[in-house]
């Protein structure tokens, strides 16, 4: 039997960064709230842990040039930003297993290949100058685009051995997926959204220059903090039944809740489970069924202090043999010890997370072991966190879009279906898949439902 709750203005599903922005914006506005999330916790795709009084990230933790949504979020909650450490050589595992040291974003291939992938860049630049990131399946390319793999323009494109493996290791670093199983335009579209590709890349100038004192997850929390009891945690939304006066939207306990809109702020597979009456449009349903999540395990390795810095290392890996995609010098701002986070993403993620936890972890630490030396097998402190088990994401960073689906359905993307609307980094046209395309979805999302608000008949508003 459902339980009855009075009235809010607007309900938002998810207590993510999306939902948390978009529901402190509404708040500000005199808008009455309520937060659903379905986990024990707030962050969505930031995540957090505490180890020796230091918050370490699991989950997104990165911002940069460019994302100025996310720096004046910072700013207003008090957050400090630091520079990520890039002091000192990078390291490349090669195919083979050889051991390099290399300065930049791109490792010494060799020079046919350095230029074979400098020759890719560039036109990657300037095919996703071409891509209209608010309506990517418009212009005279985009069926083009759409209807192959990034896979099959690296084979088209690239004439090296050597510079088609890295750039599959990119994609896998990007993407968190393998080059076939996203289409050129999503890629475009991606660049465009960032600005280019070397805002992507890049640390320094690109968007994993900076980091956030606490962490990410820490500005998620001091949200959450903002808007206190509007926030129901444990509560997964399994249904939402609209009509012309407003909204009901129904958690697993059974209790209903009812409003005049409802913002849906989860990723895209979530979004899939929901049951909605009457039924989402058929391009839209059909939509959300194609996107599927990046596949990561992101790994944080604690020690005493960060060794590898006395060895002239930044920190920073590439390999092209282990399964670790790359890992960067994660140690927080005091100093007080060393932290290293690795990613491992795409099929060798899907590969490792059949294995048990021990293996999993013997393998991890001996790729480290290969990076920086027999010290990094002995952390004092480990934690991994496998994004595609995690029930209420099912895969990071961002969902990815495979051939035909902008061009065939991606018009229904981001529309609202009556007093449904949609928030989450899926949803902007800026900074897709990042912290800062999740604060302007939030933000979008909360303008477009005042907006709707403000358009209705007297009688049907809020006092």
């Amino acid at each position: 039997m459902s339980h009855h709750h009075p009235d809010v203005d607007v309900i938002v599903v998810g207590a993510g960064m999306a939902g948390l922005v978009c529901a402190e914006h509404l708040r500000r506005r005199g808008r009455q709230v309520v937060v659903l999330e379905a986990r024990d916790q707030v962050g969505g795709r930031t995540a957090g842990i505490e180890v020796d009084g230091e918050s370490v990230d699991l989950g997104g933790q990165f911002i940069g040039p460019g994302q100025d949504r996310m720096y004046a979020l910072a700013a207003e909650l008090g957050v400090t930003v630091f520079p990520t450490h890039t002091a000192g050589a990078n390291l490349l595992v090669t195919e083979t297993g050889r051991l390099s040291r290399f300065r930049g974003m791109v490792p010494k291939l060799g020079p046919l290949t350095l230029l074979d992938v400098a020759h890719a860049q560039l036109r990657l630049d300037r095919l996703a100058r071409t891509v209209d990131a608010e309506a990517p399946w418009r212009g005279p390319a985009a069926a083009a685009h759409d209807g192959q793999t990034l896979q099959t323009w690296i084979d088209r494109t690239l004439r090296t051995r050597g510079g088609r493996r890295f750039l599959a290791l990119a994609c896998r670093a990007i993407w968190a997926c393998e080059p076939s199983e996203l289409s050129l335009l999503h890629a475009l579209f991606y660049v465009k959204a960032a600005g280019s590709l070397a805002a992507v890349t890049d640390v320094e100038g690109g968007a994993q220059q900076d980091r956030l004192d606490g962490g990410a997850y820490g500005v998620a929390a001091r949200l959450a903090e903002r808007l206190g009891a509007a926030i129901r945690l444990n509560a997964p939304v399994r249904r939402i039944e609209r009509h012309d006066a407003g909204v009901a939207v129904s958690v697993e306990d059974g209790t209903t809740w009812r409003a005049r809109h409802v913002v849906v702020a989860v990723p895209p597979p979530l979004v899939a489970r929901i049951v909605f009456d009457p039924p989402l449009p058929a391009a839209h349903d059909t939509l959300l069924g194609r996107l599927q999540m990046g596949s990561v395990i992101k790994y944080v390795a604690g020690y005493p202090a960060p060794f590898w810095r006395q060895a002239g290392l930044s920190g920073t890996a590439l390999s092209l043999y282990d399964p670790i995609t790359m890992t960067v010098d994660s140690s927080p701002r005091s100093g007080r010890r060393g932290v290293l986070i690795a990613f491992v993403n795409g099929a060798p993620a899907r590969d490792l997370a059949t294995r048990s936890p021990e293996d999993r972890r013997a393998t991890f630490l001996d790729a480290l072991g290969r990076l920086f030396g027999p010290q990094a097998t002995t952390p004092v402190s480990f934690a991994e966190r496998n994004w595609n088990e995690e029930a209420f994401t099912r895969g990071a960073y961002s969902a990815v879009f495979p051939p035909g689906a902008w061009t065939q359905l991606g018009s229904a993307w981001r529309v609202p279906v009556g007093r449904i609307h949609w928030a989450g980094s899926e949803t902007s046209p800026r900074w897709y898949g990042y912290i800062d395309g999740a604060v302007r979805s939030g933000q979008a999302a909360a303008d477009a439902v005042t907006r709707a608000i403000d358009a209705e008949p007297e009688a049907g508003r809020r006092s």
